[in-house]
This record gives structure tokens, C-alpha cells and sequence, in this order.
């Protein structure tokens, strides 16, 4: 390594890149030889991003509990004319097949030969994960068997929702910490379908890519928010049942499954950044810095919502984001939000098309998303600045059980 590469390696605390003059893969794994280096000494790999497995199989779907990825990929469709409960229960045995192959790194068995996009690539943390929309089980003669907690989201004041890229029969949710990867499984699953159902709408999402910073961080939102602080956690004693339907459960086969709120949310990010550091805090009611309660401490402190500052004003104003939305505010409502930011471009006037697609979990979304929705739509002083576009709800089952595809027991129990 050169002097100046080493001096800014040294400037900013992070490792020394060593330049490889050639590079290959063994067993999936890339590997490299320093520039000049024997060729007998052993191979160096490159990065550990790659070989990250997430287990298919499980009392719940991938994608719900794991860490939010890289890059994700939403998507809904819609059956086809003609196609019913036959044609929807042999996508789904295919589309669990190809799931289950391509997070564990392999080559999908298909009926469609493989498109090669991620050859090299391992796993990457895939996580594919499926769900149903409201009217499929219209669609395919379910109705029946359609869980009282799919009604219909009601209207909130603050919507601006474009039916077209809401709703839908069938919804998957992909993601992965390698671009490459996610595209493919996107791909992939696509073509499965081909014939049995079509594309209602998709949207493409990122994150913060894993060792972009020192250590482990709650991430930011496109408004340069710390976004995700009172997700609840997995060590919380009420955490299943808040996220997961329990057994025995209305109905049955929606056992270790959840909720999922798909919103768009487009932020005003022009006017957002017209806003002095101080407002901005106060509109959320944290420290932009480190995402510390204006009430004191740190990120993780509790949010204290009776502290008054040096002028007896409440040190969390009464429209502030974390307020509105603290379960403490709402009859201990909550979900566990796993959500990815979107850019889509710019829109005619020259504003940033961007936002955040929200997606939130939970065991009864009538308990969890609609009563915090509600009460955001009376008085969230964050509404000012961000606008939601489009919206919907999915029924996602438990996890499929050795020799079982996704969602079977709806088709066959």
C-alpha cells in the first residue's frame, strides 16, 4: 500500500485496503492475492457480507424478527382471469421451493431455467417472506376461511392513497444485504408466477449496509432520524404476543403468523430541511445527534412524558412524534416496525420522490397500527411534512414446517 493510502487509512480509523492484483472463487467464496505475493500463499477472503444464511423454515416466516437488509423489494400481485384456489396453491408449493433454495445460497430447482443474476454470490441474509391480501380469499373460494382481523384499514384524514400501487391478492416481501441477490429472488419469483397471477405494484427499498458504521446502530430515515428506538424486542416478555398469532388462534392456520401494514410514505424532504436543527428535534421529540428523548439520557432511556424544562413547558411537546406514537399514549398499542427507505427520483417540480416504506407487524392490527394511526391523524406535528400514499394489509401464516410450502395449511387444513 501506497503512503498516502496509508496516511488516510490512519486519518479516518478504518482498516488499510489491500489492492488485489488477481481474484477467484472457491466454494462460493471470493477470494483475492495481494500484489506481489507468492501465488502459494493462501487465499484471503474478501468480505463475510456474503455467506450470511437466514434458516427458510421456522414457527414464523423470515423477514419479520431478523434485521432489516441492504436492499428489499416489495411486491404485490394479483391472480390472473381464471385462475382459483388449484392454481394459487401450486405458485405458492413453487414459489416455496424456489424461496427455500435461493436463501440457502443454491440454485433454484425450476421449471424456468436460472437467470444466473447472483452467480458467485452467497446468501446474503436473504429473506423471502409471503402473505395474503384481503380479496384473495375471495378470489380463490376462501371466504370462509378469511380472518376477521384482514377487514379493511379505515380512511384516515392524512391519506392521499393511489388504489394502484395498494391492495392485492398476494404480496412478497424480499430483502438481502446484497443488491444482486435481492433482484434475483425478485426475478425469480416473478417468473414463477408467470401465468397464475401478475404484478399489482413493487417498490424498492434500501438501508444501511452492515459494516457501514462502528458498531451496531438503530438506523436513520431518509430525514436523517435515529427510526426505530421503541421497536419492541424480542426480550420483552410480551414481545409474541404482540408480534405473532398465537395458537389456537381466530383462525387456526394463521398460527405463528402476523400482520403486516404496508404504507408508502412520501417525505417533504424540501421542506423538511427548511426546518432549524432545534424544530426539527421538537417536531420528534429526540435529540437528532444520537436519538436521545428531549426529556434526558440516551437513545435507549425510556421517553419521560411528565418532564418539564427550565420554563415549565413540557420538555416533549404535546404534538411531538414520540409522544403520539408512545404506547403509553395510545392503551399500550404496538408493532414492530421493519421498514426500508425508498427514492424513487424527483417528482415534476424538482422534490425528491422519497420516503419510507413502512412496514409494521403485528399479532391484530386493530390493536396495533390503527389505534397509533389514529391518533397520529389528530395531532402529530411530523404529519406537516410527510404524505401517505399508498396503503394496505397482508395475512402472513406461520412459518412452513418440514415437507410443508407456505400457507398450506389455509389451502389444505
Amino acid at each position: 500500500m501506497g503512503v498516502l493510502p496509508a496516511l488516510l487509512s490512519e486519518r479516518l480509523g478504518v482498516p488499510q485496503v489491500t489492492l488485489l492484483s488477481e481474484v477467484s472463487v472457491e466454494d462460493g467464496q471470493v477470494t483475492g492475492r495481494r500484489d506481489g505475493a507468492a501465488a502459494t500463499e493462501p487465499p484471503t477472503a474478501l468480505s463475510t457480507v456474503g455467506s450470511s444464511r437466514v434458516p427458510f423454515r421456522g414457527d414464523h416466516q423470515p423477514g419479520i424478527t431478523e434485521p432489516a437488509q441492504a436492499h428489499g423489494h416489495l411486491l404485490a400481485l394479483d391472480l390472473a382471469p381464471g385462475a382459483g384456489r388449484k392454481e394459487a396453491a401450486a405458485l405458492l408449493r413453487r414459489w416455496t421451493r424456489t424461496a427455500e433454495a435461493l436463501m440457502a445460497g443454491e440454485t433454484p430447482a425450476s421449471r424456468l431455467h436460472d437467470t444466473g443474476i447472483a452467480l458467485d454470490a452467497g446468501p446474503s441474509s436473504l429473506t423471502v417472506t409471503f402473505g395474503f391480501g384481503r380479496t384473495f380469499f375471495d378470489r380463490t373460494g376462501l371466504a370462509a376461511r378469511r380472518p376477521s382481523a384482514l377487514a379493511p384499514l379505515p380512511p384516515f384524514s392524512a391519506d392521499e392513497l393511489d388504489a394502484g400501487r395498494s391492495d392485492g391478492d398476494l404480496w412478497v416481501q424480499i430483502g438481502a444485504d446484497d443488491a444482486l441477490v435481492a433482484f434475483h429472488a425478485l426475478r425469480a419469483l416473478q417468473r414463477e408466477a408467470d401465468g397464475t397471477a401478475r404484478v399489482r405494484w413493487q417498490m424498492n427499498g434500501f438501508n444501511r449496509s452492515p459494516g457501514a458504521t462502528a458498531a451496531p446502530r438503530t438506523a436513520r430515515n431518509l430525514m436523517g432520524q435515529v427510526d426505530g428506538t421503541n421497536n419492541p424486542k424480542e426480550t420483552d416478555e410480551d414481545f409474541r404476543q404482540r408480534v405473532f398469532v398465537p395458537a389456537g388462534g381466530d383462525p387456526e392456520w394463521m398460527a405463528g403468523g402476523s400482520y403486516a401494514v404496508v404504507r408508502r410514505i412520501r417525505m417533504l424532504l424540501d421542506d423538511w430541511e427548511r426546518v432549524p436543527l432545534e424544530g426539527q428535534e421538537k417536531v420528534i421529540g429526540r435529540r437528532k445527534s444520537d436519538g436521545a428523548p428531549l426529556s434526558g439520557g440516551s437513545e435507549t432511556t425510556p421517553v419521560d412524558l411528565d418532564k418539564r424544562g427550565p420554563d415549565g413547558n413540557p420538555a416533549i411537546a404535546a404534538d411531538a412524534h414520540v409522544r403520539v406514537t408512545a404506547p403509553a399514549s395510545n392503551g399500550g398499542a404496538a408493532m414492530l416496525r421493519r421498514s426500508f427507505s425508498y427514492h424513487d427520483g424527483f417528482r415534476d417540480d424538482g422534490a425528491p420522490d422519497a420516503g419510507l416504506l413502512f412496514v409494521a407487524w403485528q399479532a391484530d392490527p386493530m390493536r396495533g397500527f390503527v389505534p397509533v394511526q389514529r391518533k397520529l391523524d389528530r395531532g402529530d406535528a411530523l404529519s406537516r411534512f410527510i404524505r401517505h400514499e399508498a396503503s394496505a394489509l397482508f395475512a402472513v401464516p406461520g412459518g412452513a414446517r418440514k415437507g410443508e410450502y407456505v400457507g398450506q395449511r389455509l389451502f389444505e387444513g
